[in-house]
């Protein structure tokens, strides 16, 4: 009796730890996407005041508005094209090199990573107006925590849509390029629509994939594997925010 009695306290006291270690970890990866995500804001901002001037210029984008050489360098040559798929090529080279990575060295990717999808978006200080970008990015939050909650805290098993949430981003990549050559409001809005619908649900099931991956690793004290698994989750967590507010932005922003 006094046996089972030490061994049921042991597998206590172990289970404290491993719900410690999960806090811990969860915070790390939430601390590391917003600090990612401040990158991408400051970095976005600070691009287009560069990008723009009132001093006329050859290149008017509306009225009092003028791009200057380095905007017009950034939106309208064909270094454009590298600005806009440089996060996609990025994001594909992090996830096949992670493993060949330290920790600290993925850490750092990741706000690389961040900063040049800040360069990619600050094109969208120029097409909305400021106020419909805060008010569409606080939305976007707030989704984003509910359903980050919801994953975190359901007793659902999630993976069963893992597969139809990737086929459909394959597919909404796809659509996003083809339309980048037919320019159709249709098509965009139905892009939009359904890429909030997609990275609404990859929220959720990422946030219990990050937990359930830590929960079935604690075990083995790892301790440099759990450290790239959080930035891994911080990147996937990132991109289902960053995806779900730009399309919200499509749908409801205000433009200029």
């Amino acid at each position: 009796m006094a046996e089972y009695t030490t061994i049921r306290a042991g597998a206590g006291v172990r289970g404290a730890e491993i719900d410690a270690g999960l806090r811990a970890h969860m915070n790390k990866v939430y601390g590391t996407m917003s600090v990612g995500m401040v990158i991408t804001a400051l970095a976005a901002w600070a691009i287009a005041g560069l990008a723009v001037t009132a001093t006329p210029t050859e290149w008017a984008i509306g009225p009092g508005e003028y791009l200057t050489s380095f905007g017009y360098a950034l939106y309208a040559s064909p270094l454009k094209w590298v600005v806009m798929f440089l996060p996609l090529v990025m994001v594909f080279a992090f996830s096949a090199l992670i493993n060949r990575m330290s920790a600290a060295a993925a850490q750092l990717f990741f706000y690389v990573y961040a900063f040049a999808m800040g360069l990619s978006l600050s094109s969208i200080f120029l097409v909305f107006t400021g106020y419909s970008i805060v008010q569409v990015f606080l939305i976007t939050a707030v989704a984003f925590a509910g359903l980050s909650l919801y994953g975190y805290t359901t007793k659902r098993d999630l993976s069963g849509f893992g597969i139809f949430l990737m086929m459909g981003v394959i597919g909404l990549i796809v659509a996003s390029i083809v339309n980048i050559f037919m320019q159709s409001d249709a098509l965009m809005w139905a892009i939009s629509v359904i890429g909030v619908l997609l990275f609404a649900g990859l929220t959720a099931f990422d946030t219990q994939n990050i937990k359930n991956t830590y929960l079935a690793h604690a075990m083995q004290g790892d301790q440099e594997w759990l450290g790239k698994a959080a930035i891994m989750g911080a990147l996937n967590l990132y991109l289902d925010f960053i995806n779900m507010f730009m399309f919200l932005l499509q749908l409801f922003g205000n433009r200029d």
